[in-house]
């Protein structure tokens, strides 16, 4: 049950007390969230590795899995007496399984801190904000579901990603526990640690199922993690290792490289299409005053994609969009329905979508992609639609993610307390009361509105 063969442990640990160059990342713990963050190697808020360079097969330079161990003491290799018990946490969005899941699901999603980022004297808001957000989207979010079969299919993939992930690991002579752990539904993260606590594992890899990294994705898993672990005397001793992002990855890279050629081949006239890269957006304000490299990683990430199909001999025009945008604040740009009109007007026929954000088929693909950006590129001029799925079980990717599992093994350390910069309070005294009174006014007008007041009063009905 999840424990390490001698051959793998050979493998990872090599003799007992050797140097582990191979594998060493150095890990920041960021204590600010400014822009400028980014050129000291702290990025947004959280973990970022500042890896010893080396060169992939691809051709860039990076950190070969983003791995981020924890601040503090490295363990020790184990003994050969002694065996390991190896746990893989994987971790994902979640989403409702039912229609009658999707308005608490969506108040867990904006509860998180997070998703809409709040300064900490505003805080008082954020349940109360995402209880009326919730409220408010949940009838449309429902003929969304509902379109798609009534519920997401996101847990069962998920599941089979871990079934299928551990055979592959098996097959490279690792046995692993697999987990799955969800951020805003069941089965929820903290659910997942806790099974990893009763199985008594005793080195972990964590790896979000995002192959870029960003503060409301793997940012905010990682942050949940940290205080589930920072709090139990148990846990916070296990080594652990982060995959914070993979984008990078070889394995990543060709896998999705196959699934776009494939469906290049199914058009009349292949070398026509336009190659569409559709990501889910974060608020500009992530990237710019927090420091996300969500955008960067983004942006290299197509540029590997459509390098390695270039070195196929393909090169077809691309471009690059982000969806999902909500609310009135000002999101990554261009936004996918917008360059999708100005396609059709420049008398584009032939277009392939590609969701690069995702490597499960949920919502965003099956209901907003699917069908809403289908239907407007076709209204719009578009003669010809097709789409890339989602990477799934796909061999060659789950092969690689098993790779990275092993590489990102031997750098696990223990956790230390660190200092959470959601904890910072300003100290300047009249700050704190402005914004205090001016965040109960808008309390208070967003309680009280009669739009407010409608939308509750129809959901108690």
């Amino acid at each position: 049950m999840g424990r390490l063969s001698s051959y793998t442990r050979s493998r990872l640990y090599g003799p007992r007390h050797s140097s582990y160059s191979k594998f060493t990342f150095q890990a920041s713990i960021v204590l600010s969230s400014s822009a400028a963050n980014i050129k000291n190697g702290i990025v947004g808020g959280y973990y970022h590795c500042d890896p010893v360079g080396k060169k992939n097969q691809v051709g860039q330079t990076f950190c070969s899995v983003g791995v981020c161990p924890y601040d503090g003491t490295t363990v020790e290799s184990p003994s050969h007496a002694v065996e390991e018990k190896v746990g893989v946490l994987l971790l994902n969005l979640g989403g409702p399984e039912t229609l009658n899941d999707v308005q608490p699901f969506l108040f867990n999603l904006f509860a998180d801190p997070d998703i809409i980022r709040l300064p900490r004297l505003f805080r008082f808001l954020q349940r109360p904000l995402a209880r009326i957000i919730s409220v408010l989207r949940a009838p449309k979010s429902k003929e969304g579901y509902a379109a798609i079969g009534g519920g997401s299919p996101l847990r069962k993939i998920t599941d089979e990603q871990a079934h299928v992930l551990k055979m592959a690991l098996e097959a490279k002579d690792m046995s692993a526990n697999v987990y799955v752990g969800m951020r805003y539904w069941y089965p929820f993260t903290e659910e997942a640690v806790q099974q990893i606590k009763r199985d008594g594992i005793t080195r972990l890899v964590v790896l979000p199922l995002y192959p870029q990294f960003s503060i409301s994705t793997t940012g905010s898993s990682i942050r949940v993690l940290q205080h589930i672990f920072r709090e139990d005397a148990y846990l916070s001793r296990l080594p652990v290792s982060i995959i914070n992002y993979w984008y990078q990855r070889e394995g990543y890279i060709k896998s999705m490289a196959d699934l776009i050629e494939k469906e290049l081949h199914t058009f009349a006239e292949p070398k026509e299409v336009i190659i569409f890269f559709s990501a889910h957006g974060v608020p500009v304000s992530y990237v710019e005053d927090a420091g996300d490299p969500y955008r960067d990683q983004m942006e290299e990430c197509i540029s590997l994609i459509m390098g390695e199909l270039k070195a196929r001999g393909i090169d077809n025009e691309h471009t690059l969009a982000y969806q999902s945008r909500v609310g009135p604040v000002q999101w990554l740009k261009p936004y996918t329905d917008e360059v999708l009109v100005q396609l059709g007007q420049k008398g584009v026929q032939s277009l392939l979508a590609v969701p690069v954000s995702f490597v499960s088929e949920h919502i965003e693909t099956l209901e907003e992609i699917d069908m809403e950006y289908k239907e407007l590129a076709l209204e719009s001029g578009i003669k010809s639609w097709g789409r890339v799925p989602a990477l799934g079980v796909t061999s060659s990717f789950v092969t690689d993610l098993a790779d990275a599992i092993i590489e990102a093994l031997p750098s696990a350390t223990a956790i230390s307390p660190s200092r959470d910069i959601s904890e910072d309070v300003s100290d300047d005294p009249v700050r704190y009361l402005v914004k205090m009174f001016f965040g109960s006014i808008l309390a208070f007008f967003l309680l009280l509105s009669p739009k407010m007041i409608t939308a509750f009063r129809n959901h108690l009905i």
